[in-house]
């Protein structure tokens, strides 16, 4: 049966990709970018299963709206897919409060807004997958990307809470957290600090430490993933993509279970009694 989709940051990337693999197996897309010609491909292939919108994710009226749009044009929103965001590179003394804050607007404020905007339809539905693109960088982090790993940890915390409020009413969250792909995240869609001279060789081991063109996905290869993830019954709340993302994940956490360990007797002290 044809899900209705509302997917952001449909322009390029995993967006787009997922947006026309939707189209092809004949879902209703609602796809959302900044720029509409960047759609005319698949609006010219796939007519008025798409509906193509404009849209500033940071607007959070704009949000309300759109959400609204989607729904009186297609009856329903079975998922919503917050793609959007963008990639912040970076020392974080080196990280104005200007890109701070438009770096948490798109990663986690707009997607909280749509979020809320969403929920309401879900609700009246009584069902709803709600998929929060998040990454390996929300539960382990690289040096040069602190703002980037906030604004995931962010969205981590806000959805991991989410699932627990919503699950009676028939609404699922997942949370995909992909690692490292060779889309342009790090490319033309990335913003770059001003750099200062004392973070060079810490910046010079971060990129010397992802040249290796073997840890980076293949995009396209994500698709059968998805597709299954907006089919099962009962998703997982957490989907890594790619197979970097758990053994790192495991290693790291495996360390922070020692450390706790070792300071157990002190943490256990200030309880007071």
């Amino acid at each position: 049966m044809a899900k209705t989709i509302f997917i952001t940051g449909a322009s390029r990337g995993f967006g787009k990709l997922w947006a026309e693999a939707f189209l092809q197996r004949g879902d209703n897309v609602v796809a959302t970018v900044r720029d509409l010609s960047t759609l005319d491909d698949l609006i010219s292939k796939y007519g008025d299963r798409i509906l193509p919108l404009e849209l500033n994710v940071n607007d959070r009226a704009a949000d309300i709206a759109a959400i609204q749009q989607a729904k009186q044009h297609f009856g329903s929103i079975d998922v919503l897919i917050n793609n959007a965001g963008y990639g912040l590179f970076g020392s974080i003394e080196e990280t104005t409060e200007q890109q701070a804050r438009e770096q948490m607007e798109t990663n986690f404020f707009g997607l909280l807004w749509l979020t809320q905007a969403v929920l309401p339809v879900m609700r009246e539905q009584g069902h709803g997958h709600i998929i929060q693109l998040s990454s390996v960088l929300g539960l382990v982090t690289l040096p040069i990307l602190g703002l980037y790993n906030a604004s995931k940890f962010a969205v981590e915390g806000l959805s991991e809470t989410l699932a627990a409020e919503v699950k009676d009413f028939g609404i699922n969250i997942t949370l995909i957290e992909p690692n490292g792909f060779a889309t342009d995240w790090s490319g033309a869609s990335a913003l770059r600090t001003e750099t200062l001279p004392a973070y060079d060789d810490v910046r010079k081991a971060f990129f010397d430490g992802t040249a290796n063109d073997a840890m980076w996905g293949i995009p396209e290869a994500t698709i059968p993933a998805v597709l299954k993830l907006i089919d099962e019954p009962n998703p997982p709340l957490r989907l890594f993509l790619g197979n970097q993302g758990l053994p790192w994940v495991k290693q790291v956490y495996d360390s922070r279970f020692a450390e706790w360990e070792n300071w157990r007797e002190i943490s256990a002290t200030a309880q007071g009694k």
